[in-house]
């Protein structure tokens, strides 16, 4: 089953091309334990760019006093899943919402988005079209990167402050106003409902994931692929290079650049190909300031880490001696924030400099790199 249609479906369309949650089945105490099985059983995972088991999640976050929060903020620029997601599908991210509410216990669920999200007119069309056991508010968030890290939804969704709480306790523990929260993706939901309406065997066997592609295709945009597909896929999937391609940035702001696209997807659902034209120390450069002005100020890898990283890569741009002192920098940001956002800005520089090491040398030799024969 597609979890993506060609367009917008209600509430009945939704219902003929995906079924009936079976409620009856999943009744009681008994009924959880089976739903969180079932989940289990279907080797689900979160789709927000962890990969963590959503039945370890669901066990953990069980409780009379539970919350259930899903996330469709997107703060990564280079993806768009959730959004198409929320606009044409929204009903199958609701049907997983309630069943994930009813797992743990929840008699309290809150559907996020950023502000002013294009998603949000659907959304409350959805919302308007049902009567669900447990109440669904929709909290509209700040536009910030860090915005929709969970703890900062948890923090947010409690005092009103956006940015990220710290690594524990975790939102199963303590969470939303003290209470057990469980934060899922948005299509880890529409995927929590596909695993109820298919079977687990059947899901398993048909998966599909979606996945956003930028750059140097011919039709950029969300595209629908086979589960573990890989990233030469996924541009096929988008109508294959538009023009001639050097790397990919796979797994958004936080991800990784490679040359190889015989691998898989990792980390957030994004891939963006970079044309041989273009030059990846300054797409680098631009990201990584970005990161930078995006952080929450409240850490040493943020506060001082990130605008450090972020003023070498400008150097190396200009032609500077900055590789060095990069080295000495990326390993100290690592695992050190309160969240994993120094992680991924360390971990796409540091991919920067082995895939673009020619671009490297290029910019120290003569201020810029070398562009090939017959290339604009």
């Amino acid at each position: 089953m597609s979890i993506l249609p060609p367009h917008r479906l209600d509430l009945a369309g939704h219902r003929r091309r995906n079924g009936v949650v079976p409620w009856v089945a999943y009744h009681g105490d008994d009924g959880r334990d089976r739903l969180i099985e079932a989940v289990e059983a279907a080797d689900l995972r979160g789709r927000g760019g962890a990969g963590f088991p959503t039945a370890v999640k669901l066990r953990a976050a069980r409780s009379k006093r539970s919350i259930v929060v899903a996330n469709g903020c997107e703060g990564d620029p280079l993806s768009r899943k959730d959004v198409a997601l929320l606009t044409l599908s929204p009903h199958l991210v609701l049907d997983g919402l309630q069943l994930a509410a009813h797992a743990i216990g929840a008699a309290e669920a809150v559907l996020c988005v950023h502000a002013d999200s294009p998603a949000l007119p659907g959304v409350a069309a959805a919302l308007a079209e049902r009567e669900d056991r447990a109440p669904v508010r929709v909290a509209q968030v700040p536009r910030r990167y860090v915005a929709s890290e969970e703890t900062a939804l948890v923090r947010y969704l409690t005092s009103g402050d956006a940015r990220p709480l710290g690594k524990r306790p975790r939102p199963a523990e303590r969470g939303v106003r003290g209470r057990p929260t469980l934060v899922s993706n948005v299509e880890t939901l529409a995927q929590l409902a596909s695993v109820v309406l298919l079977g687990p065997n059947h899901y398993r066997a048909s998966r599909t994931e979606l996945v956003t592609v930028t750059g140097a295709v011919r039709r950029p945009g969300v595209v629908e692929v086979a589960a573990g597909t890989s990233l030469a896929d996924a541009l096929a999937a988008a109508g294959g290079e538009a023009e001639p391609v050097q790397a990919v940035l796979a797994g958004g702001y936080g991800g990784t650049w490679t040359a190889e696209l015989g691998g898989g997807v990792p980390g957030i659902a994004a891939v963006h190909a970079l044309p041989v034209r273009a030059c990846g120390l300054e797409y680098t450069a631009k990201v990584l300031a970005f990161l930078a002005a995006e952080s929450a100020r409240q850490c040493g890898p943020c506060t001082f880490g990130l605008p450090s990283i972020a003023a070498d890569f400008a150097e190396l741009v200009r032609g500077g001696p900055a590789a060095p002192r990069l080295a000495r920098r990326l390993p100290l940001l690592t695992g050190r924030g309160a969240c994993a956002h120094p992680d991924g800005a360390a971990r796409l520089a540091a991919s920067a400099l082995q895939v673009f090491d020619a671009d490297v040398r290029a910019h120290q030799a003569g201020g810029r790199c070398r562009v090939p024969a017959g290339v604009a």
